[in-house]
């Protein structure tokens, strides 16, 4: 018992120590009589931050302003500012984590605010995807500040990580030169052809068949159909993979403190985020009237399918824009077409619903489209984050607006026009073990529960595999319970082959309620945790992952394993 203890000790000691060079908090103003302080990652109640832009009208960031200056209203009715944090707040950086360790915490990813430019080849075409790495590259040497942090993701089959947060523009830019365009994902579906010789395609016959001008023939409409039905399907399969892409960077910069702007460079975007009460547009009325609509069948196929995606998967579109909220994202989305000749209404359209959303600002029909990526960056410095609890306690589902004012003339405001109240837990079907199965499949790590993690190699750990997890509980709810505070925690970890199938894995829960006190030295020096695996011929990493039951949050790490 006592070798286990003192194992303990040090394993407390080299963590504590590690976690107590990086912890960090975010730069406060100066001290007044106004002041609100800013709050830990996570709250057990829920706390609703807005993040907001505020410019001069010559477009210049302003950021003099005091909690007293601003007014904020939910569904018209004016809330408490509970929590204040002016632009250029920031984490302190990290040392280097020593051999065996790994974590996951805020100032491990970015220590400053996060920009990430996520370059779309699943919704954008092939010459379009081109023109907007040229683009970028323009941008790395022209307009990148030094100092500026920046990530490049990119959406194809599914999300990917092309460079991780770097400030050098040079890394920067080799990543981009090593991007290629590729070929549409399921755009062959929209192109159905026809055996024999001399045949015509589908679409060859459909471009033809203007519905607005002449009667389809029998056959010519079954042609028509069928070549609807095919780029519907290859509409709504982008769509669902676009959904899940968009889930994944909640996951991932959930758990960063501050407003994340994320430079979406596309040709499209597949649906909208917006509440199902807005008001119509005379895009969506020409598509209720076929009489008033003159675009060939496959452009109205298209044009319909975002439409019918929002019905369909309204539920998880909602959730999903729940979860972006709550990770305090705001999309900049940038049309990769550059200026077109052949202005798209209802695309375009999108693009600013979905920034007005979530509190970005689109950039579209323009030629020089690094300018709306050096956009995203400037808003930076203009950012306030204000936090508040609303008076409406009851998390109901229903769309929330959200009105921020200031007491001051001539300053424009941008922010998210409002959020979801979802408590993703009491979604009927919810299952928490889906949401760590993704997380531990998305391509880098989430961020919504802080831990970090030792690993042991069996040769050091009686032929086990090691894991130790210290989890900052800061980041997991507490509930209420008699005598004390109640945890439920869930510990996993998977080993994995190099072809990433997994070989083993193995979990455990802590449900438990510890006394007032002990709870406070929990949230003083983190939560410890330790698991055996069995080790495993051909694995070559372990995943771990750590899930707050009460609120469905997910954290995970990948490490390495040395080779036997």
């Amino acid at each position: 018992m006592n070798s286990y203890l003192a194992r303990w000790l040090r394993l407390m000691g080299l963590l504590l120590t590690i976690c107590a060079a990086s912890s960090a908090g975010w730069a406060q103003a100066p001290a007044s009589s106004s002041a609100v302080p800013p709050p830990t990652i996570r709250v057990t109640t829920h706390l609703v931050l807005v993040d907001v832009v505020v410019t001069d009208k010559q477009g210049n960031p302003v950021n003099t302003l005091r909690p007293e200056d601003f007014v904020v209203e939910e569904n018209g009715k004016p809330q408490k500012i509970s929590m204040f944090v002016k632009a250029g707040s920031t984490t302190s950086s990290a040392p280097a984590l020593p051999p065996g360790i790994y974590s996951n915490r805020p100032e491990y990813r970015s220590a400053g605010p996060i920009t990430m430019l996520l370059l779309d080849a699943l919704n954008t075409e092939f010459k379009d995807q081109a023109y907007a790495r040229l683009q970028m590259l323009r941008f790395v040497q022209q307009q990148y500040k030094p100092g500026e942090r920046m990530a490049i993701f990119t959406l194809t089959g599914s999300l990917g990580v092309l460079q991780d947060f770097t400030t050098d523009p040079q890394i920067l830019y080799t990543a981009l030169q090593r991007y290629k365009p590729q070929p549409k994902e399921f755009a062959s579906a929209a192109q159905p052809t026809q055996s024999g010789e001399g045949a015509a395609t589908t679409s060859q016959v459909v471009a033809d068949l203007d519905p607005a001008t002449a009667p389809l023939s029998d056959s010519a409409a079954a042609v028509a159909a069928f070549a609807g039905a095919q780029v519907a399907y290859a509409e709504d399969q982008r769509a669902v993979i676009t959904l899940n892409a968009l889930n994944s960077l909640a996951r991932i910069l959930g758990g960063v403190p501050g407003r994340k702007s994320v430079i979406w460079v596309t040709g499209e975007l597949p649906f909208s985020l917006i509440p199902e009460n807005r008001t119509v547009t005379e895009a969506e009325l020409g598509e209720d009237l076929p009489s008033l609509n003159t675009r060939r069948v496959e452009q109205h196929a298209a044009g319909n399918t975002a439409e019918f995606f929002r019905q369909a998967h309204a539920e998880e579109i909602r959730e999903t824009a729940a979860r972006l909220s709550s990770a305090q994202v705001a999309i900049y989305p940038v049309d990769a077409r550059g200026l077109s000749i052949s202005t798209d209404v209802d695309a375009q359209e999108i693009m600013r619903e979905m920034a007005r959303e979530t509190g970005g600002r689109a950039y579209v029909n323009q030629n020089e489209i690094k300018d709306g990526v050096a956009r995203a960056f400037d808003d930076e410095s203009a950012t306030y984050t204000l936090g508040y609890y609303p008076e409406n306690k009851k998390y109901d589902g229903k769309y929330r607006t959200i009105k921020v004012k200031v007491n001051q003339s001539g300053l424009e405001l941008f922010n998210r026009r409002g959020y979801y109240a979802i408590d993703p837990t009491q979604i009927k079907g919810y299952n928490p073990e889906r949401d760590v199965s993704s997380a531990l499949s998305d391509a880098s790590v989430a961020t919504q529960v802080s831990f970090t993690a030792r690993v042991v190699p069996p040769t050091a750990n009686k032929g086990k595999l090691g894991v130790d997890f210290l989890v900052d509980a800061n980041t997991i709810s507490a509930e209420d319970a008699s005598g004390g505070k109640r945890l439920n925690v869930v510990f996993y970890a998977s080993v994995f082959s190099p072809q990433g199938n997994m070989l083993g894995d193995h979990s455990m829960k802590v449900d438990q309620t510890f006394s007032n006190d002990v709870y406070q030295q929990i949230l003083q020096h983190g939560m410890l945790m330790h698991m055996d695996l069995d080790p495993k011929a051909g694995g070559n990493q372990v995943r771990l992952a750590v899930q707050d039951i009460r609120t469905g949050l997910v954290g995970t790490i990948s490490a390495p394993l040395a080779a036997p």
